[in-house]
């Protein structure tokens, strides 16, 4: 049952509309004409499935007050909820400007299509899983908005387990083909975190 306080229903129910928003980004996007596939690795399903066990921990302990309200109501509340909404929003803007540039590229699965382009502009020039990078600040902003702290935490390492060998499989299939130019975009650009300033 959620809380009747004012600061929790806000936060919460922004950040569930976000999560509509994202959702949308996916299934309404204009599909693009299909691509014949050239590689794909299904192990980078496992890695799916353990982001997933984070996400489910986040989401099943939750908690009924706004963070910190049993330390009193204070800044710190406040700052927490307004984090997790502005976290929220920039995810899903980030994760629809990624998957848009992606464009026919984008899938579930980890796999190579023919013609397959590396994209290194728009916000893969700042990180080189954006989507990833989105999915990670929308389980930071459900569990700011509703989770147990030790839930979040939990679900954060267990997201990056799962992300970190879904990358490792998706970046092998890059490296077969674009060989070592996809080796120097790894060395400048960060897989998940974006540099707060730009390497040297």
């Amino acid at each position: 049952m959620m809380s009747n306080d004012p600061l929790y229903r806000t936060t919460f129910i922004a950040v569930i509309c976000c999560w509509f928003v994202f959702a949308a980004v996916f299934f309404l996007r204009r599909r693009p004409p299909r691509s014949g596939e050239r590689k794909r690795d299904r192990r980078a399903a496992i890695g799916v499935l353990i982001a997933a066990v984070g996400y489910a921990c986040v989401w099943s302990f939750r908690r009924k007050e706004p963070l910190l309200v049993p330390f009193g109501r204070d800044v710190a509340g406040y700052f927490f909820s307004a984090m997790a909404i502005l976290l929220a929003v920039g995810s899903v803007w980030l994760t629809a400007t990624a998957v848009k540039r992606l464009g026919k590229q984008w899938a579930v699965a980890a796999r190579v299509v023919e013609h397959h382009e590396l994209i290194t502009d728009g916000p893969y020039a700042f990180v080189r899983n954006p989507i990833y990078t989105g999915m990670f600040g929308m389980l930071i902003a459900t569990g700011l908005a509703v989770s147990e702290w030790w839930a979040l935490v939990l679900g954060i390492v267990i997201y990056l387990i799962g992300t970190s060998i879904r990358i490792r499989v998706e970046e092998r299939l890059l490296r077969e083909v674009f060989g070592e130019r996809f080796e120097g975009y790894i060395r400048s650009v960060p897989a998940i975190i974006p540099r707060l300033f730009p390497s040297k």
